[in-house]
């Protein structure tokens, strides 16, 4: 096994060299000569004929020998696990289960085989119990009972901080199915297992199960409203809450989708950053309206779009698009490479016709009796794709916050443009407009009902920094700061020009540091009217993404949200989470 450790010597994990190395690895471990290794955001995962590993190097890179760690873990799961079984289960907290079990158990069918794994799975460990140390306090009860059942199956004590005792109780409560898990012989053992071992907690948590180290709170688990409101994602797999910390009204962290939450060593970059699910719960922000609410101006002619595509000056533009490359020309590799990789599934192998495959040459050359040496192409959407950046340019972004989203405007689409996606970038404030208030005194003298108005003296302004088509990206050096943010209507705009745009899939980033404001209008009305246009606009097949830059003020009105906690850090955030949304077909 002393080639197994070749890959611990320094290299350079950030080129195709190491992917080539691992890609040698796999086909030695499996057995299999068309066998590739990729990085991907959305890995870990095994396809037919290709093992994709999370690029963690988008977030600030990882150790080789954790990767190499993914890549035995991934070999394991090809050779001796029935992926067919385990995908088949629905999402939720049983098909998390069961593959903690089954993998427990081909990882250790490869270290009898292979025991140069051991240090590798080691690393691997080591890397998931950093992940979960790291994000235990806003992590679900549920998945922070799956991660203390890997636990349990690899051997290894909780720490202090995982010590709760409500989790403790559970695994106690289900001493004798962790044994049977240890001692799972199949996939279909593993999922069975699994699926005994939701039962019993289920049962402990209605009272049906007997167990003195277990005290339980007030009654408050599937059956009840509070837990309904907290699972209303999960369905059959929600579980009995921490009663240690249920005083605490409900996160809104705890509304998203179970992998939004999820730790482990099979956990994937794409679920550890998924945007979270916002909650309709959220305080300030009541829901219960008789009909929509939408903010209607009391008149649009005064509202201006100005296209200043191609019209900013040129050595403000190269400087800035200077910077941005050096700050972010990583990033982009990255984003090019999951690309890559992502489009070299579309070929189909082992074909009787069509284009011959060089991975099979040295087979055909070697048994005369093979007739599958060709390749043909699967349909793929490919890179039809149509991006539009909308930029909040409200007095409170001014300064170093509208700094960064111009670099970030600059970063994104200098690299979207060379990796032949077509985006487009607009900014939007209102401004308070003479002609405007004008109108408004003479129907308020004249009696007018203004009850239905919600914008009575300001004015849209309106910018296209970068168009659709556009070569020449100048423009997104104007980008400015004005007065208030009436995101609703500034978002149909935005919405309306990228459904014109002829693609197979549109996508919407929004970027925004707080509630939707003006001078003039109802604040309640306003968030009421940015509610109902994102889901409209989403009903309309437009992926939709809050960023929130410096707030959680996102999380009340897109279903899909990021927080950037750190300025420094809104680049590499946009452009992980752009990677995340394109390579999701």
């Amino acid at each position: 096994m002393n080639a197994r450790h070749a890959p611990r010597q320094t290299r350079d994990t950030r080129g195709f060299a190491f992917e080539s190395t691992l890609g040698k690895i796999a086909r030695v471990l499996t057995g299999q000569y068309g066998v590739t290794v990729a990085f991907s955001p959305d890995g870990p995962r095994v396809e037919p004929g290709r093992i994709v590993i999370p690029d963690y190097e988008l977030n600030g890179g990882i150790e080789r020998d954790v990767l190499i760690g993914y890549l035995d873990l991934l070999v394991a799961r090809a050779k001796h696990a029935s992926l067919a079984q385990l995908d088949t289960l629905p999402s939720g907290v049983a098909a998390n289960l069961a593959q903690v079990i089954d993998d427990r158990r081909v990882c250790a069918q490869l270290l009898d085989e292979y025991p140069g794994a051991r240090w590798f799975i080691g690393k691997l460990r080591a890397h998931a119990a950093e992940r979960a140390q790291q994000r235990w306090p806003t992590l679900h009860w549920r998945d922070g009972l799956v991660w203390l059942v890997e636990r349990t199956l690899w051997d290894e004590k909780p720490s202090a901080t995982e010590a709760s005792h409500s989790l403790l109780a559970a695994l106690h409560a289900a001493q004798d199915i962790l044994v049977q898990a240890r001692a799972s012989v199949s996939t279909a053992h593993s999922i069975a297992t699994a699926q005994a071992l939701v039962d019993r907690v289920r049962a402990l948590s209605a009272g049906d199960v007997n167990t003195m180290t277990f005290t339980a709170g007030p009654v408050e688990d599937i059956e009840t409203d509070t837990a309904a409101a907290s699972f209303a994602s999960f369905d059959d797999d929600a579980m009995l809450p921490n009663h240690e910390s249920a005083a605490s009204p409900p996160s809104d962290r705890s509304g998203g989708s179970q992998a939004e939450n999820a730790v482990g060593m099979g956990q994937s970059l794409a679920d550890a950053r998924q945007p979270s699910a916002s909650s309709d719960s959220a305080a300030g922000t009541p829901r219960d309206f008789a009909r929509p609410q939408l903010s209607i101006p009391l008149a649009t002619e005064f509202d201006v779009i100005a296209d200043l595509t191609g019209q900013g000056d040129n050595a403000a533009w190269r400087e800035l698009r200077a910077q941005a490359r050096a700050d972010t020309a990583p990033l982009k590799e990255k984003l090019e490479r999951a690309l890559s990789a992502d489009e070299r599934t579309r070929w189909r192998r082992e074909q009787e016709r069509g284009e011959i495959d060089h991975t099979a040459l040295a087979r055909l050359a070697t048994s005369p009796g093979y007739r599958t040496p060709f390749r043909t192409q699967r349909p793929s959407k490919g890179r039809d794709v149509a991006i539009t950046l909308l930029i909040d340019r409200s007095g409170s972004m001014a300064g170093r916050k509208i700094e960064l989203a111009r670099l970030c405007a600059s970063a994104l689409c200098d690299a979207l443009t060379q990796l032949s996606f077509d985006c487009e970038v607009l900014g939007y404030c209102s401004l308070e407009s003479a002609p405007m208030k004008q109108l408004y005194e003479r129907q308020r003298a004249a009696g007018a009902d203004l009850r239905r108005y919600n914008r009575f003296v300001e004015r849209l302004d309106l910018k296209v920094y970068k168009r659709f088509g556009a070569t020449d990206l100048s423009g997104i050096a104007a980008i400015d700061c004005g007065h208030e943010n009436p995101d609703g209507e500034a978002l149909a705009w935005a919405a309306a020009r990228l459904a014109d745009h002829p693609a197979e899939r549109r996508m919407l980033i929004v970027f925004s540091d707080g509630y939707p404001s003006t001078g003039d209008g109802d604040p309640q009305v306003l968030r009421s009217d940015l509610r109902e246009r994102v889901a409209a606009i989403g009903k309309r097949g437009i992926e939709l993404v809050g960023i929130g830059v410096l707030t959680d003020a996102v999380e009340d009105f897109y279903p899909h949200n990021v927080e950037v906690s750190r300025l420094a850090e809104l680049p590499s955030t946009v452009f992980s989470v752009l990677s995340s949304m394109l390579l999701v077909r």
